[in-house]
């Protein structure tokens, strides 16, 4: 998760999953709801107003105190005035970590959407008031501000924020024009997310005559009857294909103001900015892309086409993607069994990582429950280092949300460990918030793999897993190739929605295969998927966290790198103190090497070999 450098608000999540959800049951047991008291009560708490009141009053002080005078400040009196600047921020960071959850709670109800609206409004005209500090400390010459630092114990404390933050300094424009950039941004992007999300929050999607949310028939695509699977495919397609201008208006809007920031901004191509906040080399992530791109035919056209084999097709429709193999375990995991795997296999790695993902079931930081309004898939939010973070799932006992679980617990565990790094430091580049997800995530299917010992479950089992890893690293690389081809286009004019489609389908074509024979009606899909709207780019953090996570796992069974655990362990309280160079160093690794990527790649592969032998097929 980025920290909140103004007080934006932050991303939901540090990872925002698509929903492979399916119908609830009560065979589940008692399915937890977050309390959200140790933010604030509610949304009319005194707490809140009087934290906003204060945080403003202390904003101007600081401004009248520090505006155009950090140039001549000595390193221990800079050094002061960040502590300070953090203490606001992360006053801030709260309340509106705060809106967003209440408004993820329930994004229907009109009141929340109202309050989370306000928050936003109120923090940004606040943060105004700090604006400067971030930007005047950005025009100091390296040279004065390294003698500084050289002078000063204290402000050398803060060199990987100063590091960071300096990133973007050749694409810092000028004081009125940041202030105005800062406070529109609530009736421009913020205000389209929003419109996004309540859009999709309120939509019916008919199915088989059956109204359902968005996110229930998106989980009907996980159906093991295909009558099922494609009556919730039409039935998204129609409701989607019913609003589809507006969905093409939003991206088309959103497009055209990251092009125009960008341009003022002078970055290179669309990707830049994101690249720049993950503290990743374009050429990185070139690479990442390039090696993903080549391998789609060993990957995900080779297990597609087995796929179509193990369920008698001569073609899969896009209704098939996620349709459970033959071989399938259809018994749901009741929640209590799901936390003890994912736990158990946590301790079988470290008691520490345990321990501290044992907290968010003993007390109420996640919110499992299933009901409508609640956003859809499952996100990781860390709050602020000063509380801890909270967790949203859907939860309906499929061996996959076993998984998801893992997953988001891994994110909370990685947040509280980083969390001592303080609010501005704490947060981890998007390509590094991935680890610990990944890898817990890994931890958890490796135990409840090697615990299975039937050969035709141990397949499926296997078989799971592979098109858990084609969806977070082939799909998510279409999906960057997709908006990359979009924004490109973008440029040069708006996009009807026919043409979005098409450069929808060009992707998917490319990247599922041959195996696949595409009905026209999946050129709407597009639409739902939430990364687009909200953090552009977003979407190739997942393959590049996989593929790390694969490599470094790799590491950890080879057993070739003492105290693994405990490197691991410092690796992510480092927080966002460290560049990934550092972080993968004492394991060897060198994600700027292009075999880096070919290995973790390899890892898929080696499953698939495994799939194909064993497949009788």
């Amino acid at each position: 998760m980025g920290n909140v450098t103004h007080a934006h608000p932050a991303p939901l999540a540090a990872a925002i999953r698509s929903p492979l959800d399916v119908g609830a049951s009560d065979s589940l047991g008692p399915l937890p709801v977050w309390d959200l008291s140790d933010l604030y009560r509610a949304p009319d708490d005194p707490a809140l107003a009087a934290d906003l009141d204060r945080t403003e009053a202390e904003a101007k002080a600081f401004a009248e105190r520090y505006v155009g005078r950090l140039g001549a400040m000595e390193g221990d009196a800079l050094a002061a005035a960040i502590a300070e600047y953090e203490r606001m921020e992360e006053r801030l960071g709260r309340a509106m970590s705060y809106a967003q959850l209440v408004f993820s709670g329930d994004a229907a109800d009109p009141a929340n959407g109202r309050f989370y609206q306000t928050v936003q409004e109120r923090v940004t005209a606040i943060s105004s008031h700090l604006l400067f500090f971030t930007l005047e400390l950005n025009r100091l010459e390296e040279p004065e501000l390294e003698a500084k630092i050289a002078a000063s114990p204290s402000l050398a404390h803060w060199r990987p924020w100063l590091r960071d933050l300096r990133v973007f300094r050749p694409h810092q424009l000028s004081d009125e024009l940041e202030k105005l950039l800062h406070e529109k941004e609530v009736t421009g992007r913020a205000a389209w997310n929003r419109l996004f999300d309540e859009t999709i929050a309120s939509m019916r999607v008919t199915v088989a005559g059956e109204e359902l949310t968005v996110s229930a028939a998106l989980n009907k695509l996980s159906d093991r009857d295909r009558a099922v699977r494609e009556a919730a495919a039409k039935g998204i397609s129609q409701a989607f294909g019913e609003r589809v201008r507006l969905f093409a208006l939003i991206t088309n809007v959103l497009a055209k103001d990251k092009e125009i920031i960008d341009t003022w901004r002078n970055y290179p191509r669309p990707t830049s900015a994101r690249n720049r906040a993950n503290m990743v080399e374009d050429e990185v992530v070139d690479a990442l892309v390039a090696a993903v791109r080549e391998s789609y035919p060993r990957l995900s056209h080779r297990y597609y086409a087995l796929k179509a084999r193990w369920l008698g097709l001569d073609k899969l429709q896009h209704w098939d993607r996620n349709a459970p193999l033959p071989e399938e375990d259809d018994r749901l995991v009741p929640w209590k069994d799901a936390v003890t795997r994912v736990l158990d296999s946590y301790a079988a790695f470290s008691r520490e990582l345990a321990e501290i993902g044992s907290r968010f079931f003993e007390r109420p930081w996640i919110d499992a429950a299933l009901r409508p309004g609640k956003a859809s898939g499952a996100f990781a939010h860390p709050t602020v280092p000063s509380v801890h973070p909270y967790l949203l799932l859907n939860y309906h006992g499929k061996p996959r949300d076993v998984m998801t679980l893992a997953h988001e617990l891994g994110h909370g565990v990685h947040q509280i460990l980083a969390a001592e790094q303080g609010y501005l430091m704490s947060g981890t580049p998007l390509t590094l918030a991935e680890t610990a997800s990944v890898f817990g995530e890994m931890l958890t299917f490796r135990a409840v793999l090697d615990a299975e010992k039937d050969p035709r479950r141990r397949r499926a089992l296997l078989a799971g897993k592979v098109e858990d890893m084609l969806n977070t690293v082939v799909r998510q690389i279409a999906f960057y190739r997709f908006e990359t081809l979009l924004h490109d286009e973008r440029r040069k004019g708006e996009l009807a929605h026919e043409r979005i489609a098409e450069l929808w389908m060009e992707v998917q074509r490319e990247s599922l295969g041959p195996a696949f024979e595409f009905t026209s009606d999946y050129g709407v899909y597009w639409a739902y998927i939430p990364h687009f709207v909200h953090t552009p780019f977003y979407v190739y953090a997942y393959a590049f966290g996989d593929c790390l996570v694969n490599a470094l796992y790799g590491v950890y069974r080879d057993g070739t790198v003492p105290d693994f655990e405990a490197k691991y362990l410092d690796m992510l309280r480092a927080g966002g103190t460290k560049r990934h160079k550092e972080l993968l160093a004492p394991f060897g690794l060198d994600a700027s090497d292009p075999a880096f990527w070919k290995r973790g790649l390899d890892v898929i592969a080696g499953f698939i070999d495994e799939l194909e032998a064993t497949s009788g097929v």
